[in-house]
């Protein structure tokens, strides 16, 4: 037996005081592994993951008063995440981040259960990416003098291309991916920095009468608002955990990992809030795309301008290049989770098998790319884009805030466990995240657009979320029956 809560035959005690062992032990299995990720990889790869093109519409939706939200959900938030991530992450820098940690922290069930929900939100907004693509795409179109694309087949077609390419970026390992991913995180600066410039071109030209970036207006305390309010915190400023499941293929991770997350904090805020004061300067409210708002602003900051129909198909594309940076990264993550709970015996061992090349997790990637284009053919059925895009959008972003509960439970009730006691404002820090994280899971059943039903659009992201943890069950139920049969 290992020395390790490694199998699922183990008991809930072995797990105690054995950080050490599980580091070494897992350490020891990601040896094969390719070490390509460096400390500035990291940093691009963190503001590319979580600065997501579409929060900015989203918050925009709050009017003046989004400044306000902005730094409520950093302090509350942001920076918890931020410190809980580093604190665990130099304490078990080990491949597959958030899921080694709460193994260890929370024990194997809901190490187990976490992990599954961080996969599923993986795969679903894998799924979602393919709307936003399409649409950005069709931006990108119209930029250049051609029709707004609106046949059935469209979305379909992109996001079944994109999730092929994925699959195959995937395969050949991030020796690749990285590229993509570094290329999208500079893709973002420039296309962030033309965002929060554009306004003040507005004000030159007299397109727009006035802009007042930092207006700040107090907000009305509403269950729309706080649903705004929960997105903007764990659906904008969250993702600093996800490249932890990478850390068995980076660079001195225990390091790197935490230093890119503290040179990505501030960047990253003042990305979002200049961003969205960008939208609100240019776009009126009920007007705002929630899917496309940047391409949507640019194109009406730039209009009319000679060199427009140059700058703005080039931002546009810049900002197809994050997005497909970043959906790499996601995926890439999404192939990892598999391997990891293979290496555990949560999952047959066949998720463990590496490309004899490219040592990468080979049926794990051919699975989670299958599995991921029958979700985006289901998400997409019998509704309309912005109603897709929010489908998607919520039941993935609850899935996520499930693993947040974990992450921030982790300092607050896994002391005996980890064999080491959190400092008490660490413990505070979690509790904030802990309850952030809680909110935006019970609002965010609920849509922020005008939909055919809201009652039927609840019960959709109600059902995905039950089924996706039933199913999670059988798989845990099937490993425990597994380990408890006789050899």
């Amino acid at each position: 037996m290992s020395a390790i809560p490694g199998g699922v035959n183990e008991s809930e005690a072995d797990t105690v005081g054995s950080v050490g062992a599980r580091v070494t032990e897992v350490g020891a299995r990601s040896a094969a592994l390719r070490k390509e990720l460096g400390p500035w990889d990291l940093v691009l790869t963190q503001i590319m993951y979580v600065v997501g093109s579409a929060w900015v519409g989203t918050a925009a939706m709050l009017g003046s008063s989004h400044l306000v939200f902005w730094c409520l959900a950093i302090l509350l938030f942001y920076l918890p995440q931020a410190a809980v991530v580093v604190y665990l992450n130099r304490l078990m820098p080990i491949e597959g981040g958030l899921y080694q940690w709460a193994i260890a922290g929370l024990g194997k069930t809901l190490g187990f259960f976490t992990a599954w929900n961080l996969w599923a939100y993986a795969i679903v907004i894998i799924a979602g990416f393919g709307v936003v693509i399409a649409n950005n795409l069709s931006w990108l179109i119209v930029s250049i003098g051609g029709p707004q694309i609106t046949t059935w087949w469209y979305t379909l077609a992109v996001s079944v291309t994109a999730i092929a390419v994925l699959t195959v970026v995937s395969l050949l390992g991030l020796g690749v991916g990285k590229w993509l991913q570094n290329i999208g995180g500079a893709a973002q600066f420039l296309t962030f920095g033309a965002l929060i410039v554009v306004p003040f071109i507005g004000l030159g030209r007299g397109t727009i009468q006035e802009y007042h970036p930092l207006d700040v207006a107090m907000p009305a305390v509403t269950l729309f608002s706080l649903n705004i309010f929960g997105k903007m915190a764990l659906g904008a400023l969250s993702g600093f955990e996800y490249v932890a499941i990478l850390a068995g293929e980076c660079r001195n991770p225990a390091r790197s990992i935490g230093r890119a997350v503290m040179i990505a904090v501030p960047i990253i805020a003042l990305m979002f809030t200049l961003g969205t004061s960008s939208v609100l300067g240019l776009v009126p409210r009920s007007q705002i795309d929630l899917v496309s708002p940047i391409p949507q602003t640019l194109t009406a900051g730039f209009a009319g301008l000679g060199f427009a129909r140059f700058i703005v198909p080039v931002l546009i594309l810049l900002l197809l290049c994050r997005q497909i940076g970043n959906v790499t990264l996601i995926f890439a993550g999404t192939t990892r989770l598999p391997m990891v709970a293979g290496w555990d015996g949560f999952l047959p061992a066949w998720f463990t098998r590496l490309h004899p090349r490219f040592r990468t997790p080979l049926n794990s990637v051919m699975f989670v790319g299958g599995v991921t284009m029958a979700c985006a053919l289901a998400g997409q059925a019998g509704v309309g884009v912005q109603e897709a895009f929010q489908l998607l959008e919520n039941a993935a972003g609850i899935l996520y805030a499930f693993t947040y509960l974990a992450l921030f439970a982790i300092p607050l009730f896994g002391a005996k466990r980890l064999g080491v006691t959190p400092p008490l404002w660490l413990r505070i820090a979690a509790a904030s995240g802990f309850s952030v994280s809680l909110l935006y899971s019970v609002l965010s059943v609920f849509p922020i657009i005008d939909v055919a039903s809201w009652q039927a659009f609840t019960i959709k992201v109600v059902v995905t979320l039950v089924a996706t943890n039933l199913v999670g069950l059988l798989i845990w139920l099937r490993a425990s029956r597994a380990s408890s049969a006789p050899a």
